[in-house]
């Protein structure tokens, strides 16, 4: 036994999944079998605007399906968490798991 856990044909939504921790918890998803929905706004770190090339969901969707994983781009903001959910069972037929991890830090303390 491998030790590792697999989510083999599982559907994952994962918010904030553009950079830093949101984008590797849906390499490492992708990575385990789960078929990932990647959301991101496409705004600039500061959140201010988008961040200029190409969006930052849709390079991570290409980096899960170089490495073999399936994924699919959703730029919702989750304050629309039911069209998040349309782009997971639109691809997927279904939604098995939520890391909720969006937010933006606008260099201010808690």
């Amino acid at each position: 036994m491998s030790g590792q856990v697999r989510f083999d044909n599982r559907v994952a939504i994962i918010t904030g999944a553009g950079a830093g921790l949101g984008r590797a918890y849906a390499l490492l998803m992708a990575s385990r079998g789960a078929k990932v929905v990647v959301n991101d706004l496409g705004g600039s770190f500061k959140g201010d605007g988008a961040a200029a090339g190409p969006r930052p969901a849709d390079v991570v969707v290409d980096e899960i399906k170089k490495a073999g994983g399936v994924a699919v781009a959703n730029y919702d903001s989750v304050e629309f968490g039911e069209k998040i959910v349309k782009t997971a069972v639109d691809a997927f037929g279904t939604v098995d798991i939520v890391i909720n991890n969006a937010g933006i830090l606008r260099d201010i303390s808690f």
